[in-house]
Formats: structure tokens, C-alpha cells, sequence
């Protein structure tokens, strides 16, 4: 029997904000892969070692959580005013798919320096020492990017002494900004409240009828009140993901969410899309000890808040949950809002597992409607390998 040979592709491991994952340039892909299909999926799949039923990813570049089982292609835009397309495929664990209905905040926080780094940026704008603005286009959910690059001696600066909590080591701070960044997701309408109200009772059976904040911005998101469901705030991970009636209390409150949503039509459809909505719970502030052993004091904080992404509490929060987050304390009158004082913030400190993360948003009301104009945060990232990945030949 003939078995054929591995294929070497360019790439590059890369860390942004608390996540982690494989990048390519669409022209470095198999010709197969270059487009969207199964083809594509596939080599993605292999790429990161899914479908796993132990849910390690050994055979692959994953690491077997949310937050590391991701891929990045980045292409040239073609866009007027923007330097890159940026795409992400959130690869599921144990089972055969690629999410692809939304963006990664965490990973955003790389796209401008991996630019710059692979050739995408014209060297005449790249100072000896400065910024580097890079415009970038979020092809998942079709919005701008602005990602504030720091370079030193005419090169990416990744050290640095900016502290990320839920990273262990401190880095380059990147700043980055999401331009309007209410989502339009398909099915969604592309409004920032699908359902019309800041606060809605959503009823889930077998669980009871929540207040619920659902809003697109960022990403697709499900707030709910931690003590509505029996918690704190305060949780860590293994509070909820060492407890399998917790984890489907959970999907079940994401699944009817998105249906109340417009973005699934169908309860079994969730299954198919795990990387968006997500849902989150929010407290008033209170004092606990952080995943690091680091005391978060009740006065260090506007709010709490967990989230889970993939079906799982998340070590930190997701970027593009954070913009949601910053959204909706700036809107008055959300389930956010409410749990952080109860007024408008033009920026928040919220708590979560790892730590504390501040983030902003600049929200206004027009004709009666609320909009965001942008939200923002900083974050940090660094190349942690590069060179070429290995896949079976077969595998596209």
C-alpha cells in the first residue's frame, strides 16, 4: 500500500492577547485550500489535530482548549483603506468543523504585527522607531480594524513592560480599535439588539426565564445575571467546567438566546456553531482571588464578568467578548451596565478569572436607536514560531 508523503506549508505559531494560533497567507496555502469549502476545513482541521475524540490535539499544532485551537488566513486586501484581509476559522476539538461565523479579538491583536512582519506593509511606511497603523478587515463580520503597531529599529517590537493579565509574561503593548464594531451577522439583521430591548426575558426550559442583554457588537453575545443562575461572579474555571450540568445549563441558555437572536432558526443548529453567540454572566464587584493566586479588590473593578466560548469557561475573556462588554456599559439600562453601577461608562475595569481588563467604547443615540462608533483595548502579541507546518498529502 502506497501512503503519501507530508506536504510543508509556510507558517507561523503566533500569540495575541490570551490566545494563541496557526497563521498562513492565502497564497501560501494548497491551491485546494485557497477558497472556502471543505477543502480548506480540512487542511485546517489537520493542521490543528481535529477531530480529537481524547480532546488533546496531540496530533496537531492545537492546544486542546478555545483558546489555542485556532487558525488565521490573511490575504492582501482589496479594499479601499485597508492593508489586509483578515479571516478565522475557529477550529472545534472533537468534532469535524471550522466555525467561521466569527472574529477573535485576542488573535486581532496580531494581525497588524504578523502584517508588517510578512510583506504586507509598503517598508516606506515603516518608521526606524514609532507606530505603525495598520488598517485591517475583519472578512468574518465584515468590519475595520485599527491595530497601533510598535516598532523599535525598524523591526515589530514584541518585549516590552506591558502586563496582559491572563499572560504570563509581559510584552509590547498593542493598542487596537474596532471601528462600529455592532455586528452583522447574518440571520441577525445587523442590529446591535436583534430582539429590540436592552434587557429581555428570555425563557429557557428546564432552566426558568432569565433577564437576558443580548447584543451584537464585537461579537454576538448572551448576558445574564450571575446570581439568576446560582453564582457569584467570582468563579474560576474549574467552578463550572468540572461540572457537566453547569456546562449544558449553559449551551441550553446560549442555544434559545440565539434563537431569540435571529441567528439560528432551529434549536439543534447551535451545535453546528459553537463559536458564536456566547454567553456570559455579570455581578456587581467583589473581592476574589484571580486563577494566578493575584487579589482582585472589589474597589480595583467596575464589574464581574465570566464568559464562556467552545462550550467552556474561558481562562480569561475574549477579546471580541470584551467589545461587547465595553458596549453595553456604555449603554444605560443593560444587564452590563446595571451590574457596573447602573449609569453609562465611556470605559470599564471588569473582573475575570485571570485578572482584570479595562476596555472602552464610544456609544451614542440616534433617532432613538443606540450605535457605537468604536471600541477599544490594548493587547500584546508575539511570534512564538515560524517556519512550515506538516501535513499528510492527502489531507487536501
Amino acid at each position: 500500500m502506497a501512503h503519501p508523503p507530508q506536504i510543508k506549508i509556510p507558517a507561523v505559531y503566533m500569540r495575541g492577547g490570551t490566545s494563541k494560533g496557526v497563521f498562513f497567507r492565502l497564497q501560501d496555502l494548497p491551491e485546494p485550500a485557497q477558497v472556502p469549502g471543505e477543502a480548506r476545513d480540512s487542511f485546517l482541521l489537520r493542521v490543528i489535530g481535529s477531530p480529537d475524540p481524547y480532546a488533546k490535539q496531540i496530533d496537531g499544532m492545537g492546544g486542546a482548549t478555545s483558546s489555542t485551537s485556532k487558525t488565521v488566513i490573511v490575504a492582501k486586501s482589496t479594499r479601499p483603506d485597508h492593508d489586509v484581509d483578515y479571516l478565522f476559522g475557529q477550529v472545534s476539538i472533537d468534532k469535524p468543523f471550522v466555525d467561521w461565523s466569527g472574529n477573535c479579538g485576542n488573535l486581532s491583536a496580531a494581525i497588524g504585527p504578523y502584517a508588517i512582519s510578512n510583506g504586507f506593509i509598503d517598508p516606506a511606511r515603516i518608521p526606524q522607531d514609532g507606530i505603525v497603523t495598520v488598517r485591517i478587515w475583519q472578512a468574518n463580520i465584515n468590519k475595520t480594524i485599527v491595530a497601533h503597531v510598535p516598532v523599535t529599529g525598524g523591526q515589530v517590537q514584541e518585549t516590552g513592560d506591558f502586563e496582559l493579565d491572563g499572560v504570563t509574561f509581559p510584552a509590547a503593548e498593542v493598542r487596537i480599535e474596532f471601528m462600529d464594531p455592532a455586528a452583522e451577522e447574518e440571520g441577525g439583521g445587523g442590529a446591535m439588539f436583534p430582539t429590540g430591548n436592552l434587557v429581555d426575558e428570555l425563557e429557557v426550559p428546564g432552566v426558568g426565564t432569565l433577564k437576558a442583554t443580548m447584543i451584537n457588537a464585537g461579537i454576538p453575545t448572551i448576558f445574564v445575571n450571575a446570581a439568576d443562575i446560582g453564582y457569584t461572579g467570582t468563579e474560576l474555571q474549574d467552578a463550572i467546567n468540572s461540572d457537566p450540568k453547569a456546562l449544558a445549563m449553559f449551551e441550553l441558555i446560549r442555544a434559545y438566546g440565539a434563537m431569540r437572536m435571529g441567528l439560528i432558526e432551529h434549536l439543534e443548529q447551535a451545535a453546528r456553531r459553537q463559536h458564536t453567540p456566547k454567553i456570559a454572566f455579570v455581578a456587581p464587584a467583589a473581592d476574589y482571588v484571580a486563577s494566578s493566586g493575584k487579589q482582585v479588590r472589589a474597589e480595583d473593578v467596575d464589574l464581574l464578568v465570566r464568559a464562556l466560548s467552545m462550550g467552556k469557561l474561558h481562562h480569561a475573556m475574549m477579546g471580541t467578548a470584551a467589545v461587547s462588554i465595553a458596549t453595553a456599559a456604555a449603554i444605560p439600562g443593560t444587564l452590563v451596565s446595571l451590574a457596573a453601577g447602573g449609569r453609562a461608562h465611556e470605559a470599564v475595569r471588569f473582573g475575570h478569572p485571570s485578572g482584570t481588563l479595562r476596555v472602552g467604547a464610544e456609544a451614542r443615540q440616534v433617532d432613538g436607536d443606540w450605535a457605537v462608533t468604536k471600541a477599544e483595548m490594548s493587547r500584546s502579541a508575539r511570534v512564538l514560531m515560524e517556519g512550515w507546518v506538516r501535513v499528510p498529502g492527502d489531507t487536501v
